[in-house]
């Protein structure tokens, strides 16, 4: 578990060592980034009865949506939180609102 968070850490830094001022104004930081798929710790894929997924703060998710994928690291600054999936998928790849439900993680819980 020490090694997965470590691995998860260094990953995140590089991300936002790679993504420089670009990262800072684009309108999605506030809810994590873009991911290479290989970094994915879950894969979800939405159909079009999905109206909810549950991740948490910290985790890499891929995403499979009527034939396209992606892959995103939620890092949000608040403890919980929740918006539409289509603020971060790639343009057109949703039918319908998902919503994203992003529980707090264990590990930085006071």
């Amino acid at each position: 578990m020490m090694f997965k968070s470590i691995r998860t850490a260094a990953l995140v830094t590089a991300l936002f060592a790679t993504a420089g001022t670009a990262f800072a104004a684009d309108a999605t930081a506030k809810y994590g980034s873009t991911a290479p798929a290989a970094s994915a710790h879950r894969h979800i894929v939405i159909t079009e009865k999905t109206k909810h997924v549950r991740v948490e703060n910290g985790e890499t998710v891929e995403f499979k949506i009527n034939g396209t994928s992606f892959t995103w690291h939620f890092l949000t600054l608040h403890q919980e939180t929740s918006f539409d999936l289509g603020k971060i998928a790639p343009a057109g790849a949703l039918k319908q609102k998902v919503t994203v439900h992003v529980a707090s993680n264990p590990l930085y819980r006071s």
